[in-house]
């Protein structure tokens, strides 16, 4: 029988990979608010209305407006590669179509049809341990390594309202999928058992959070999704850890926000 380290972690690899080489001194430091329950959180009750007019940014725009390690230094960040997102997509589609919004968020891909494009993976850094560690301390460094918590952190440009739509539709979907929903193939990987709300966000024009349990083989996976509309560009943010319950990556958010202008 696997292991539940194994489970977690072959369905982290299907998402973002983790096959990040972490062997700096740091330490991860997202806010740790706890998810409250119940429905979507929003931080403007009233959001600018969108530019109908408005053209949306092409995705080398984009990408020069992702966040960079020189944003955060205290985290690893790398570029996604596109079968990264590709591959998430398509493990994270689902065949409840009023839930494909979500999906697409936690996924890394545009919500939509999005003109542009751009993603980018945050991680967290655990701590080294000391030269004189003893064998208990190593194995913590160890585990702590295995543990990561990465966030995807994807923008997408829209022309018009697109922007606010997507927006609108990803919000929806957190009122109608709060009991989960299924995957779109005969695995695991796509498999979300429930949606609560996050910790409020109060970021951009509008923003909205998600507590998001996933199914890992049996396991249970707690993974955070925050999605925020600047304008025509949505921001989306799925952080997840294969030995962990994920925090809300408030620091990578800000960051991210603030490079949107």
């Amino acid at each position: 029988m696997r292991s539940t380290l194994v489970r977690r972690s072959v369905l982290t690899a299907s998402a973002v990979s983790l096959a990040l080489l972490v062997t700096a001194c740091g330490s991860d430091k997202a806010a740790k608010d706890e998810p409250k329950g119940g429905g979507a959180s929003s931080a403007a009750p009233s959001a600018p209305a969108a530019d109908p007019a408005a053209k949306a940014k092409t995705a080398a725009e984009l990408k020069a407006q992702l966040v960079t390690q020189a944003d955060l230094a205290e985290y690893k960040v790398k570029e996604a590669a596109p079968d990264e997102v590709t591959g998430a997509a398509a493990a994270y589609a689902t065949t409840k179509a009023e839930c494909q919004p979500l999906a697409q968020a936690m996924s890394g891909a545009g919500v939509g049809k999005s003109v542009g494009s751009a993603a980018t993976k945050v991680s967290s850094v655990p701590k080294a341990p000391a030269a004189d560690a003893s064998p208990e301390e190593k194995l913590k460094a160890i585990k702590d390594a295995a543990g990561v918590t990465v966030t995807m952190v994807s923008l997408s440009s829209y022309d018009g309202k697109g922007a606010a739509d997507a927006f609108a539709a990803v919000k929806a979907a957190g009122t109608a999928c709060v009991a989960g929903y299924p995957g779109a193939k005969e695995s695991d990987t796509g498999k979300v058992t429930k949606v609560t709300e996050g910790t409020p966000v109060s970021a951009g024009d509008e923003a909205v959070a998600f507590a998001v349990e996933r199914d890992a083989d049996g396991d249970k996976l707690a993974t955070q999704l925050v999605v925020v509309r600047k304008g025509n560009t949505l921001a989306s943010f799925y952080s997840l850890s294969p030995l962990t319950a994920a925090a809300q990556p408030k620091a990578i958010v800000d960051a991210q926000v603030k490079k949107l202008g």
